[in-house]
């Protein structure tokens, strides 16, 4: 009997499921291909230079010339993966997957070589990529591929490849090297990268090869062993965004321990200040090339600091619903690594590609249901009965990865509520106005400034919500752009009155004490008052508002209020001025171009949850925004009309129920 108390039996044989998954099926473990599981496919080998989307949907095209170009989408889980990769790689090629070209004249192998150490076994994927005219076969390690005419087709080779009978030279794919040992040492976890001059990665025994949003190796601890070869290596550690890096290249000797011992410097300690740093949605298992055991979050969440940690349990696209063992283990109380500094509790991702995917931290309880929609299930009941349960469990709920599309500040809601099963977070108008909705991850891994458009949308129209963030990181992936990035990549800092607890995070969220950054500190005062308060002020009174930032990445300062921006600047502080003439809320904001501190391909984001300014009593409720979100709600009863799937006329009739609910509210706060 198992008696690790990381690994509890029912723990333990769902992780022993998920690697016979894995090894079964590859990365993806067997789940139905929608067009988000093809690109999880995809994206082990393709990164943010190459286009899946495109490449996809053009082979989609040729497929079916008959379906309209914005109905393509719908149909790219059918694509053939092995030549969307080598369309999108568009003659790159990447470390993990050399290429077989197959000419009309023969064949020749394109590699990024790898350093294999003296005695170790070498095995890689290969691309056979052929531009003949006829099918070609191609033996590899004594097992026939049949490519297709101008296709392409990814295998597994160590040994040997031969094709139209002659062996083809594979030497490019690798090179020996003689094996040295590193001990990196900083005196606390952190996260270290070690890499070769050719930009190889190397981990410690049993550590996953996981890369971040930069492609960058690393992996989490301190004092570890990590073979090497005896050549120049480059060694960096971090901790998180509250810390700097430090960097150090040596030359360890062949058959030699050398010692490297570096301390990142602290840029800032947000807990000295009662503020504590949350990731509210991070996968421990969801596809992926290494099934992750809880030791693995425990590492990364102490290794980045990271204060708070909700490990979410989620279907894909099948009723399976990973780590679903956890959280019936967990519920309701801390994870075995948490200490007085670090809170890590596990909660749920409820899923719904029509309506959206609702994030819950601080369960107290195992809900009923965790999805609907999938396979042949309706898209019912609305999300609001999910998260009315959540709620009742003690959970603080919000809506994760909420936008896709880009979206300006004055656009309609159509623009970004676009057709079919986009995974954003529709339902969030109404859930809103009706209180089903605590938060908003406007920080996340897509659309970050059209999430924010929309958040200040929602609050301008009379909603209270707080700002908050998850990265959806995933920890069973290694190579997937910020999904395999550490857990806290994005934060949410929240002020917690006393020692930090899930309870007292959990408080201080839902009143709103918050602002969400992908690195940059962000203080926030109006009249002296922080993020989640309210003034309530005569009119004419003159409201005074200091911002003030910490990090290298922050390239502007701004202040927002109802009307749109109040004042702009550059980073450090930021002051302004303005006399309260009707009900408005003010937030700031901190931007930055892409840097090395944020993951996010945009580059550095902060934003604050609001201070309320109430005028004689009167909480805003912008016009404009409140009519914005009236008609999100019409265009939301089309969307759910032509591509909701239900059983029954009152099922639907749910829906547009719910969605009457929340337009009398909104109307109720039209002047």
């Amino acid at each position: 009997m198992c008696n690790d108390p990381l690994l509890p039996a029912p723990v333990a044989a769902a992780l022993s499921d998920y690697r016979a998954l894995r090894d079964a099926h590859g990365p993806c473990w067997g789940e139905t291909s929608l067009s988000y599981v093809a690109q999880a496919w995809a994206t082990v080998y393709l990164d943010r230079r190459h286009d899946f989307w495109n490449k996809g949907l053009r082979l989609m095209a040729e497929r079916y010339p008959d379906v309209p170009a914005d109905e393509l989408e719908d149909y790219l889980g059918e694509v053939d993966l092995d030549r969307v990769v080598r369309d999108a790689l568009a003659g790159d090629v990447v470390d993990n997957l050399p290429v077989l070209r197959l000419s009309p004249g023969g064949c020749a192998v394109e590699a990024v070589t790898r350093t294999v150490l003296e005695g170790e076994p070498f095995r890689t994927a290969l691309l056979l990529d052929s531009s003949r005219d006829e099918p070609v076969t191609v033996v590899v390690d004594g097992t026939p591929y049949t490519v297709e005419p101008r296709g392409a087709k990814t295998v597994e080779v160590s040994e040997s490849v031969v094709v139209d009978g002659n062996p083809v030279d594979l030497a490019p794919l690798s090179r020996r090297a003689p094996a040295a040992t590193l001990r990196v040492r900083a005196g606390f976890p952190c996260r270290w990268s070690v890499i070769g001059a050719n930009g190889q990665g190397w981990y410690p025994d049993g550590a996953p090869p996981k890369l971040d949003g930069h492609r960058t190796p690393y992996f989490h601890g301190d004092d570890l062993l990590v073979r090497v070869p005896a050549e120049p290596i480059t060694v960096t550690v971090a901790r998180g965004m509250e810390y700097g890096t430090c960097e150090v290249t040596v030359t360890p000797s062949a058959g030699a321990e050398t010692l490297v011992e570096l301390t990142p410097d602290r840029l800032y300690d947000s807990a000295a200040r009662g503020w504590y740093g949350g990731d509210l949605h991070v996968h421990l298992n969801w596809m992926g090339e290494e099934p992750a055991a809880p030791e693995l979050a425990a590492a990364a969440q102490h290794g980045e600091d990271l204060h708070v940690l909700n490990l979410v349990a989620g279907n894909v696209a099948s009723e399976r619903v990973y780590d679903v063992e956890a959280l019936e283990q967990w519920v309701g109380k801390d994870l075995p690594w948490s200490d007085d500094r670090h809170v890590a509790r596990i909660g749920v991702e409820y899923r719904n590609d029509l309506l959206g995917h609702c994030t819950a931290f601080g369960l107290r309880g195992v809900p009923g249901r965790y999805h609907t929609g999938f396979g042949d299930a309706p898209d019912w009941p609305p999300n609001a009965v999910a998260c009315e349960e959540l709620r009742e469990l003690g959970g603080i709920i919000s809506y994760g990865h909420p936008f896709h599309t880009a979206f300006g500040e004055e656009d309609p809601p159509d623009i970004v509520l676009s057709r079919g099963r986009a995974c954003s977070a529709r339902e969030i108008v109404a859930g809103a106005a009706l209180g089903h909705v605590d938060t908003l991850d406007v920080l996340n891994h897509s659309s970050i400034l059209a999430t924010a458009a929309v958040y200040r949308r929602l609050v301008g129209a009379g909603n209270r919500l707080a700002v908050t963030a998850g990265t959806d990181a995933v920890l069973s992936f290694c190579r997937r752009g910020t999904a395999s990035a550490p857990p806290g990549w994005e934060r949410v800092y929240a002020h917690v009155d006393g020692p930090l607890t899930a309870e007292s995070y959990a408080e201080a969220v839902r009143l709103g004490r918050t602002f969400a950054t992908t690195g940059p500190w962000l203080e926030f005062t109006v009249n002296g008052r922080g993020p989640g308060d309210t003034l309530d002020l005569a009119p004419g009174q003159e409201v005074e508002i200091e911002v003030s930032s910490i990090g290298p990445e922050v390239e502007q300062l701004e202040i927002r209020t109802a009307a749109g921006v109040l004042a702009q600047g550059p980073p450090g502080r930021l002051t302004a001025t303005f006399t309260a003439d009707e009900p408005t809320y003010v937030v700031a904001v901190a931007t930055g171009g892409v840097h090395p501190r944020s993951q996010h391909r945009r580059g550095a984001y902060a934003h604050t949850s609001p201070v309320y300014v109430d005028v004689a009593g009167t909480h805003v409720a912008r016009e404009a925004d409140v009519r914005w979100c009236l008609a999100w709600l019409d265009r939301l009863e089309q969307i759910v009309r032509e591509f909701g799937r239900f059983d029954t006329p009152a099922q639907l009739g749910d829906h547009l129920a719910l969605y009457d609910r929340a337009r009398r509210i909104y109307r109720e706060r039209l002047p």
